[in-house]
């Protein structure tokens, strides 16, 4: 069975601008831990997020949440937003 990411959802297009941006994120983890870095890649099943140059991937379903941290967080929200829209 093959998994295809759904580059139509706002999810998606929203990691895909802070990929492309390489915007600095805060993941939260359902067991309390914080990852901080950049994403490098996404695929249905997971994230990998560069911290200090080392890969984490993280399973989708092992996330909390996820928000943009530093100071042009708001334009990423937008671009994706408008995105989104279209």
């Amino acid at each position: 069975m093959t998994l295809e990411l759904n580059t139509g959802l706002p999810s998606t297009k929203w990691l895909q601008g802070a990929l492309r941006d390489k915007q600095s994120l805060e993941v939260k983890l359902v067991t309390g831990d914080v990852l901080r870095g950049t994403v490098r890649w996404q695929d249905p099943q997971c994230l990998c997020i560069d911290t200090d140059g080392q890969a984490t991937v993280v399973w989708r379903s092992a996330i909390a949440y996820l928000k943009f941290s530093g100071a042009t967080s708001q334009t990423v929200q937008d671009n994706a937003l408008l995105q989104a829209g279209s």
